[in-house]
């Protein structure tokens, strides 16, 4: 029996474990509580695995009908990837593409785009542009959230210095609201953010600089800090290159705001929990690894991608149920355009019931 095969027998029966059992880090010689890489489900097949779709051959079989892509990689490298259900019963991502020809650095030149699916994993269809005669759709870092009056906002940086564009309609049009501010900095420019509607009633915004702003007024603002960076005053939390940490979701579950922040460096991400999402923020341990097999289908063939960034929660009944993830198949400065390589978004299963359970009994102990 190979070892590849012995690894993956070994992480499905952790996958039925009880709560406070080991988990992942059991296999790589540490025994520690489970994490947040352990509540990962496997993946239904929605079409076929191929070995004959686009992408390298460390990443194995996969199936091109999950998430969001180019299935012949000549269009689009797609990137991002949050995901709303509509009253009409169908999913709908919103996520960012360029050019493939451009390689991975045609990135500066993405735009935003609205996908549907009738399935929460997929495959997701790409209808165009959101906002097509704004800047030419112009958007990166794309997230989206719903207003307290029911519309739905779409939240785009990096490349904008943080727009928010606004619709009655999933399917739009989409009309820019105007621009993010922040109290104290008239040149602030938003990078990574993302906006959640608190449980409270007011907005908060996390970004990479790691700072926890919140706005009593509505999603544009104007944000005030709630203090320096978070990161650093973290028990256990690796401390190394802090200033690499990005891409962090945000979300309300379980009685906890939860940080899941990648580090683009060492490929890894962490998870982080708070009871007010202002302070107390508590390191949870790794959220994933690329080197790591957890991203596996229900006939158990593994998926190893080269960098795993982007996350974003879909939430049902107050917990995570899927985790989408921007996925490249070589390193960055690899994948140059026709080559076939690019990237995709992931939807991954996600047991967040079980998270959450198993939070509030370790706080009870």
């Amino acid at each position: 029996m190979s070892t590849r095969t012995v690894r993956s027998i070994v992480l499905a029966l952790l996958t039925l474990t009880a709560p406070g059992d080991v988990g992942f880090s059991q296999v790589q010689g540490t025994k520690t509580a489970k994490t947040f890489i352990d509540y990962f489900l496997p993946i239904p097949v929605n079409g076929t695995l191929s070995k004959a779709v686009w992408g390298a051959a460390n990443v194995g079989p996969r199936d091109p009908k999950n998430g969001l892509e180019d299935v012949t990689m000549k269009q689009w490298d797609y990137w991002d990837g949050k995901i709303i259900k509509g009253s009409d019963g169908r999913y709908h991502m919103f996520a960012s593409r360029w050019e493939q020809a451009q390689g991975h650095k045609g990135w500066f030149g993405s735009k935003a785009i609205h996908a549907v699916s009738d399935s929460l994993t997929g495959p997701y269809l790409d209808k165009e542009l959101c906002w097509p005669n704004d800047t030419n759709g112009k958007g990166h870092n794309v997230t989206a959230l719903q207003l307290p009056d029911g519309r739905y906002a779409i939240v785009v940086s990096e490349t904008r210095p943080g727009a928010v564009f606004v619709s009655s309609s999933l399917d739009g049009p989409w009309k820019l609201l105007g621009t993010i501010t922040v109290t104290g900095d008239s040149k602030w420019r938003a990078s990574n953010e993302i906006i959640l509607l608190r449980p409270d009633g007011r907005f908060q915004m996390f970004g990479r600089r790691g700072i926890v702003w919140i706005s009593d007024k509505d999603v544009l603002g104007p944000y005030v800090a709630q203090g320096t960076g978070i990161y650093a005053g973290i028990q256990g939390l690796p401390k190394h290159d802090l200033n690499h940490f990005e891409d962090p979701a945000l979300w309300y579950a379980g009685g906890l705001y939860h940080i899941v922040v990648n580090n683009w460096s060492d490929r890894k991400a962490y998870h982080l929990t708070s009871k007010d999402g202002i302070t107390g923020w508590t390191y949870r341990g790794l959220a994933y690894d690329p080197t790591v097999d957890f991203i596996r289908y229900t006939d158990g063939t593994i998926n190893r991608w080269a960098k795993l960034e982007r996350p974003s929660v879909y939430i049902e009944n107050g917990h995570v149920v899927a985790v989408t993830l921007a996925v490249i198949d070589v390193q960055k400065e690899q994948e140059n355009g026709n080559d076939g390589h690019g990237s995709k978004v992931i939807v991954i299963p996600f047991d967040g019931a079980a998270l959450d359970r198993d939070l509030q009994q370790q706080a009870t102990k």
